[in-house]
């Protein structure tokens, strides 16, 4: 018996690990640090909440449990936005 053609993947981002740091995200084929000082959202979230990430359109990754967005753009080139995230 023959199996069927593989399709294609569906994962596009995850959180990879949670450290006492800041978490481990892999998005479109790199991976990235985010760390709790730069992003305080994801400090003193649920763990499922962080794990709940979704890769929408082709660079928005979003956090629907935190109300989180951020873009890729701004992952891969931090020094372009140089303003920080306060934590309310």
């Amino acid at each position: 018996m023959r199996s069927c053609t593989l399709g294609k993947s569906t994962l596009k981002a995850e959180v990879q690990d949670i450290s006492r740091h800041g978490i481990w995200l892999y998005a479109k084929g790199q991976e990235f640090l985010l760390l709790f000082e730069d992003y305080p959202w994801f400090k003193d979230a649920k763990v499922s909440a962080i794990y709940n990430v979704k890769l929408l359109h082709s660079s928005h990754l979003y956090w629907p449990d935190l109300d989180v967005d951020l873009d890729i753009e701004s992952l891969e080139h931090p020094e372009k936005y140089p303003l920080k995230a306060r934590h309310a």
